[in-house]
């Protein structure tokens, strides 16, 4: 029977803890951040047995199933991978501290411009409890405190985390909170502690992103839902294009950057959404499509689209397929219907790809390769906050750089105005 998670204080508490914690951070040098971190990894491995038995009460009550329990689900496997993920953003340059510009002004003033934490950084999240620790460390590698709302689905596997991570001699007290995540009127007070927070990021659904957005009173850095597309343009190599698509569908369909449209040119359609259909539902995708790929479908099992498909984000094992006349066209199909977040074009042909890197108003823009890349870890980040699909303050996987603001220092030998 599943255990009742209670933390005695309130949330008003929670963000004081963290707004002193945020002023001790900042002051934290280099390498004490990267001792911290990396005695943090280890105790991850070390507690590895007491966050199994954690996630399985989450596992036993959650109720979810499919793509969504698997997001949830933790192994000894990912564990590890978690930990190395520390591991991996100790390894990385510091920002905090870093010089973006300075000059001298005819009067002899010095200023010089540089990076500087945020301060509190709030987060709201779902059920994948390997972002409660992503989003801790990058927070303590930028000198951030972070107070964490996780879904209610995953409250044992991060209260565990989170005992974990903050007793690690040095953290600072409060410089991971973690907010009750069994009533919505901790996600309200969060959004609205302006003055206390800094940033709120929500990662999750649609839902929850609109939400957030609608009603905080801080600033907010969204992390976008994924209507990803694939186009196969007309001189795609079709071997290549294969298990490109099948990649960005089935290799974790539960997630943001999985490919949930595939456009085809009309001069290849005959020739290839016969043969990509059938490996797609070979793959257990259930394929959609408009009028002219069920045409083309030679037989096989299609499920007419309706209008509000192109619009949908499945985040299951479903992609619908539609048939273009060029590339402007699937330029301007994407531009209509994706959430901005990653699109890939397959050709062989230069110049209809620079027109589509450059034509696509999404975060991540790809030739010739899967969209499942836009990932912190696989940008070399070590781990990611989210994936931003807005252009304020920043967009596509956001990690180390992302955390920051800058200040400037001026430096003068008693100038007066």
């Amino acid at each position: 029977m599943a255990t009742t998670i209670t933390n005695s204080a309130s949330t008003q508490e929670k963000l004081l803890r963290a707004r002193e914690a945020a002023a001790k951070l900042a002051q934290l040098s280099t390498d004490e951040k990267n001792a911290l971190l990396l005695t943090i990894a280890d105790a991850i491995e070390s507690g590895s047995d007491s966050i199994l038995a954690a996630n399985r009460e989450d596992m036993e009550s959650s109720g979810l199933e499919g793509a969504m329990r698997d997001r949830l689900l933790l192994t000894e496997p990912r564990i590890r991978d978690m930990a190395q993920g520390v591991r991996d953003v100790a390894a990385l340059a510091d920002p905090i501290g870093e010089t973006l510009a300075e000059w001298t002004r005819p009067n002899g003033l010095r200023i010089r411009k540089v990076r500087v934490p945020l301060g509190v950084v709030g987060i709201i999240y779902e059920s994948r409890p390997n972002v409660t620790v992503d989003t801790a460390v990058l927070a303590l590698k930028t000198g951030n405190a972070i107070v964490l709302r996780g879904g209610k689905e995953a409250a044992h596997s991060n209260q565990r985390l989170v005992e974990i991570l903050a007793a690690v001699p040095g953290v600072p007290d409060g410089a991971i909170e973690l907010l009750d995540s069994n009533t919505r009127q901790s996600v309200l007070e969060l959004i609205k502690a302006r003055g206390l927070v800094d940033v709120i990021i929500p990662r999750g659904g649609a839902g929850l992103i609109a939400f957030v957005t609608e009603n905080s009173a801080v600033p907010v850095i969204e992390t976008g839902a994924g209507n990803c597309h694939i186009f196969v343009d007309e001189s795609a190599d079709f071997d290549m294009a294969d298990p490109i698509v099948i990649n960005a569908k089935t290799q974790r369909p539960s997630v943001c950057n999985a490919a949930e449209k595939l456009l085809v040119h009309e001069s290849v359609a005959a020739a290839y959404i016969p043969r990509i259909v059938k490996k797609l539902i070979d793959a257990g995708v259930e394929v959609r499509g408009d009028s002219k790929s069920l045409s083309l479908s030679g037989g096989l099992n299609i499920v007419p689209t309706a209008q509000q498909d192109w619009y949908e984000e499945y985040l299951r094992l479903c992609m619908a397929v539609r048939v273009v006349a060029s590339v402007d066209e699937a330029i301007a199909h994407i531009n209509r219907y994706s959430t901005k977040h990653s699109d890939s074009i397959i050709t062989r042909n230069e110049a209809n790809a620079r027109k589509f890197l450059r034509g696509v108003d999404s975060a991540a823009v790809y030739w010739n390769a899967s969209t499942r890349f836009t990932d912190g870890a696989e940008f070399g980040f070590g781990a990611e906050m989210g994936v931003s699909t807005q252009k304020l303050h920043c967009r596509g996987p956001f990690a180390l750089a992302e955390l920051t603001s800058s200040k400037y220092e001026i430096v003068g030998t008693g100038q007066v105005r």
